[in-house]
């Protein structure tokens, strides 16, 4: 498979799985309720991005740890878009 196919494979991969955390949730990340935690929707997602970088900072990239990666990129696009619409 092309780089160019792979980009699209897995990039559409984090997108059906940020759009299907996003419908489970409820748009949290981008409007956090608020009622533990009083930050904004970015110092929100600066925290669960810290949270993911420790996690593969203690355990690596492994097989087990994969999930943490895609997570981490999902972060990352809910956070661009958080600093978007400051």
């Amino acid at each position: 498979m092309k780089t160019r196919d792979l980009i699209i494979e897995v990039s559409q991969e984090v997108t059906n799985l940020l759009l299907e955390k996003n419908a489970a949730y409820g748009d949290s990340a981008l409007n956090p309720v608020g009622i533990f935690s009083k930050g904004d929707a970015v110092t929100s997602l600066c925290a669960r991005i810290d949270d993911k970088l420790m996690r593969i900072k203690s355990k690596g990239i492994t097989d087990a740890t994969e999930d943490t990666v895609q997570d981490l990129i999902g972060y990352l696009i809910l956070l661009k878009i958080a600093l978007r619409e400051e």
